[in-house]
């Protein structure tokens, strides 16, 4: 869809805010209406909380928005693959549609494993379209997980 990069771009936006407080930089936004709702990155380490992912806080962010913990007819794009936690959060959260970046092979829970987003044995499904601007989301991580391991040492 036309406005797939240009909200994409936001979400790069929220994850470039996690470099800022070196946080893994996973940014998320949700679109409701055409309008910005709600945006986020990753704040685990910063927050001393282990679900405090970027959909996660952007689903958080979006229900008190809108006084519904129910996002039916919202878009939620992610620069990063969702994983468990997350895809299950966007079902309980009705989430019409999900737009991703990068792939995640180790922990993605909607293509690359489990498909949760569009399982048939959940009681709610979502559009789903991953791979937008794949390519930046990616060497965004790449990058940050590269410069993690030559700050280490051997």
């Amino acid at each position: 869809m036309p406005d797939d990069e240009c909200w994409m771009r936001l979400a790069l936006e929220a994850a470039r805010t996690c470099l800022e407080v070196d946080e893994v930089p996973v940014g998320a936004v949700v679109i409701i209406n055409g309008q910005l709702v709600a945006q986020a990155g990753n704040r685990m380490r910063t927050g001393c909380d282990p679900t405090a992912h970027a959909e996660i806080l952007a689903l958080r962010a979006a229900a008190r928005q809108v006084g519904n913990y129910r996002l039916t007819g919202a878009t939620l794009y992610v620069t990063l693959e969702p994983c468990a936690m997350c895809a299950g959060a966007l079902v309980q959260a009705r989430i019409q549609r999900l737009v991703f970046g990068a792939t995640d092979p180790k922990a993605g829970a909607v293509v690359s494993h489990f498909g949760l987003c569009t399982t048939d044995v959940l009681n709610h499904r979502l559009l789903v379209t991953g791979g937008v601007l794949a390519e930046t989301c990616g060497d965004l991580l790449r990058d940050f997980f590269r410069q993690r391991r030559g700050a280490v040492g051997p």
